[in-house]
């Protein structure tokens, strides 16, 4: 039996993607696309806006609701706002939800965890398998090379998008915090300019490039004594993040409500955590 889906967004870089794969995917069945109440595509075919994706004529709809059959999983990479809006309808009508929406905040990340026990929700700030491999990586790295090293986290995305360092850069942070047993917030620093003084030991570092239409590249630096480490993850395609989105709607068919992520999904979480 196929797993009905909603993609949000549907008609942005991402969106598209994951629909286009997840139509010639016998896994899914393509049940309802989304976009926003102003959106020029809104009461259309989803083929007729999308030519590519031939064989869904489901209109594109404002809302959840507005989607028949419900879907089993709604997957979400839109902004903020729009995932909270989301993330409300899909608990009301019991949906799971695959969020890969980056630049939210503590508060909506709380809204998120408070929704989790009632509506299996699968997170994650990339959802390509290269990239989850690397967090791991970072981490140990950082355990490993101690503080003495200092660390730079450089990312580099197209001109569109919004929000800096990307969710991603975050996270490779989280890891090297995690490594070093302290809070990122009181170690980061992002960018420098003018007479900064001498850099602080301990500190991590966040620097991020616009331009193009760079998929996305982040590099975790570890720069000690005589030598440096560089760990690089370069996405070609928005393939990668979309067949790791479409890996955790299967995953979370069936799933008991709660919170997931990325490491869950492809069974890297070690047996201690």
């Amino acid at each position: 039996m196929s797993l009905r889906l909603a993609v949000s967004g549907a008609t942005g870089r991402m969106g598209h993607t994951i629909l286009e794969l997840a139509a010639q995917d016998s896994q899914f069945e393509i049940v309802g696309a989304l976009e926003n109440a102003s959106h020029p595509s809104i009461g259309k075919p989803l083929n007729e806006v999308l030519p590519t994706i031939s064989n869904v004529k489901n209109p594109i709809a404002p809302v959840l609701p507005k989607i028949s059959p419900k879907p089993d999983v709604l997957i979400d990479f839109t902004q903020p706002q729009a995932t909270m809006g989301y993330l409300r309808e899909a608990m009301t009508l019991g949906i799971g939800m695959v969020i890969g929406t980056t630049g939210c905040n503590d508060g909506e990340k709380e809204q998120i965890r408070q929704a989790s026990p009632k509506i299996p929700v699968m997170m994650a700030s990339n959802m390509s398998v290269g990239m989850n491999l690397l967090f791991a990586l970072v981490e140990e790295a950082a355990a490993k090379l101690g503080r003495a090293y200092d660390v730079e986290i450089v990312e580099t995305h197209h001109h569109f998008k919004k929000d800096a360092p990307s969710g991603s850069a975050l996270s490779l942070g989280e890891a090297v915090a995690r490594a070093w047993n302290v809070n990122l917030k009181d170690v980061s620093t992002h960018g420098r300019q003018g007479q900064m003084g001498e850099r602080k030991n301990g500190t991590i570092g966040f620097h991020a490039v616009r331009g193009g239409d760079i998929v996305g590249d982040h590099t975790v630096l570890y720069a000690g004594p005589g030598e440096r480490l560089e760990l690089t993850h370069r996405a070609h395609s928005r393939e990668a993040f979309a067949q790791g989105a479409l890996k955790a709607a299967l995953f979370l068919a069936g799933k008991k409500n709660g919170l997931y992520d990325m490491w869950d999904v492809l069974g890297l979480r070690p047996s201690n955590q």
